[in-house]
């Protein structure tokens, strides 16, 4: 059976890990990186170690950053009146571009995954709590993914949050635009029908 020269295994397997890369997309980037000039090489790899280096958690929010508080909670032209509530860092910047929400965030760095070895201790609601005290908040955004884990932490979060006083909102969810009823699962199709709005002229 053919076997790569052991260096270029080992970086294609490391490549593996990679949530959402499988073995030929490692085997493309991997040959990608050989073909690299050093110099080339050698600054991907400081930007990598760099980044491991001075990226932490924002300790007010819990997002990605290089400076604490982070831009968003330093930003003084945001509102106070919203909080959205999102599983992992990288979900902000989807929610950023659509360019209208302009609210606070908070990061739970991860959903309620049993099976993961997460419950509700890993999600970390004291600081939560601590923000919802001591800001003046008027809504809160469950904004985790449609997803099993998504769900069930969405419903955890409003039992943990009801006698807050502070209305809780959901991000609705439903059919993609552009997309065809006939390839919608049934799933889907039930959200957007419980999220259905009136239709103006």
């Amino acid at each position: 059976m053919f076997e790569y020269a052991q260096p270029l295994h080992d970086l294609i397997e490391e490549l593996r890990r990679i949530p959402g890369i499988g073995a030929k997309t490692a085997q493309r980037i991997a040959f990608y990186f050989l073909s690299l000039r050093t110099e080339d090489a050698d600054r991907l790899a400081e930007a990598i170690r760099e980044a491991k280096r001075r990226i932490f958690y924002c300790s007010v929010c819990n997002n990605i950053t290089h400076v604490d508080p982070c831009l968003i909670c330093s930003d003084g032209h945001r509102s106070d009146d919203a909080l959205c509530i999102v599983e992992e860092p990288f979900n902000i910047s989807s929610l950023e571009r659509t360019g209208v929400y302009h609210g606070r965030y908070h990061v739970l760095l991860g959903p309620l995954s049993p099976l993961k070895g997460r419950g509700p201790d890993e999600l970390r609601l004291e600081k939560l709590a601590r923000r919802i005290e001591g800001g003046t908040f008027k809504e809160i955004i469950v904004a985790t993914n449609p997803t099993v884990e998504g769900e069930a932490t969405a419903l955890y979060l409003l039992r943990f949050l009801k006698d807050q006083g502070i209305r809780i909102t959901r991000l609705a969810m439903g059919l993609p635009v552009g997309s065809d009823l006939d390839f919608a699962d049934q799933v889907t199709i039930k959200k957007a029908l419980e999220g259905r709005t009136e239709l103006k002229e």
